[in-house]
């Protein structure tokens, strides 16, 4: 007569420990992050980093314009249907005249590790400004934790002098809150 039990571990506290475990690992990431990323009517903080052809791009060189702080990556879904869009307002606005800024222009943060996709989906989508910047960091992106950002797409509108003055514009809000500065 055998009297040995075989025991099964649980699977919920085998999960539960795992689940804890990659927290823990990304915690230090989280932690750095503003929660809710920066406000409405704060002054933008600078971005410094590299551009597509390895160089520096800086967000101040874009003084005097409205720029779209756009935060996304070649892998997310979402960042590649809303494109099309910011592709659009680039394309209407880029030569306009607004109360604190001439022209608008589009200072892309990917949050891609691999260089070779990130630029890629530059192409596909079509992305023809200048200013496509990333440290290939992925969620530990150095701008994407200095402006709060826990998801993507996420953008702030800045204006020429700037300041955020709008925050997450998708589809169509992005063209009407551009319109809605025109000189």
């Amino acid at each position: 007569m055998n009297l040995s039990l075989s025991y099964r571990r649980p699977l919920f506290p085998t999960m539960l420990s795992l689940l804890c475990g990659v927290a823990f690992l990304w915690l230090p990431l989280i932690a750095t992050a503003q929660p809710g990323g920066l406000k409405v009517g704060e002054k933008a903080p600078e971005i410094v980093q590299a551009g597509v052809d390895g160089k520096d791009l800086k967000l101040s060189g874009l003084k005097g314009k409205m720029v779209l702080i756009d935060f996304w990556a070649s892998w997310c879904r979402p960042c590649r249907y809303e494109n099309p869009n910011v592709v659009k307002a680039y394309e209407a606005f880029k030569d306009s005249k607004f109360k604190s800024g001439t022209g608008f222009t589009v200072f892309s943060v990917s949050l891609d590790q691999q260089k070779d996709r990130w630029l890629q989906a530059i192409t596909q989508d079509k992305l023809v400004w200048k200013e496509h910047v990333s440290d290939l960091k992925g969620w530990g992106n150095a701008a994407g934790q200095m402006y709060g950002v826990t998801g993507i797409p996420m953008s702030y509108l800045l204006d020429g002098n700037g300041v955020i003055i709008a925050k997450n514009l998708r589809g169509p809000a992005l063209e009407e809150t551009l319109k809605s500065h025109l000189k």
